[in-house]
């Protein structure tokens, strides 16, 4: 252990594991410094892990109080992660999320379907805030700088690779890539093998 960490190592893990006994009971470990604001709003299984800078930002809209962001079981965050909701963003057991990755469930202001959608004359601070659920299923695991956007499903053991902007719902056993992410690889239960997905050339 000792030659792992080094003195200084040692002292801050030593540090961090008090740290997330007040944190969150059941945790495994939660690097300080950690941003969480809503705490109440927020629920983490056993064994969750994660680097250094962790923010959570959990904000209900109205006045029932409810769990916001829901964390399953032995879920690893690594350094600089970023999730914020109002609604809901669920994120199931064993799922790995690299560094610096961005996960949300809201917007300031509405761009899409009939609804009356915010104009560019308002400030982004003061446009209402629209929300969708967020899903990332069992098993996922999502890549560096990966920005997940509201009302996005990832499916069990899916992967989206590094820098990708996920706009849609990524299937199970697929993996994506790209900004947007788009399906590159499929697995084949058959063959046990990651199988590339052809592009329409329309």
């Amino acid at each position: 252990m000792y030659s792992r960490y080094g003195l200084i190592g040692l002292l801050r893990l030593l540090f961090d594991l008090v740290h997330t006994r007040f944190v969150f009971i059941g945790a495994r470990l939660v690097r300080h410094p950690a941003y969480i604001r809503g705490k109440r709003h927020i629920r983490v299984g056993k064994n969750f892990t994660t680097g250094v800078g962790l923010r959570l930002d959990a904000f209900p809209t109205g006045t029932t109080p409810k769990i916001c962001i829901e964390i399953g079981n032995d879920v690893q965050l690594n350094d600089y992660v970023h999730i914020g909701a109002i609604e809901s963003v669920r994120i199931g057991d064993n799922v790995l999320i690299a560094s610096k990755v961005f996960i949300s469930d809201h917007n300031h202001g509405c761009y899409r379907g009939d609804d009356e959608q915010d104009s560019p004359d308002t400030p982004p601070a003061l446009r209402r805030l629209d929300s969708r659920p967020v899903i990332i299923d069992d098993n996922a695991w999502i890549g560096e700088f990966v920005a997940i956007l509201p009302g996005v499903r990832i499916g069990r053991g899916a992967i989206i690779g590094a820098m990708s902007v996920v706009t849609q719902d990524i299937p199970a056993g697929c993996m994506a890539a790209g900004a947007p992410a788009r399906v590159i690889k499929k697995y084949d239960q058959t063959t046990r093998r990651w199988q590339r997905v052809e592009r329409s050339s329309s």
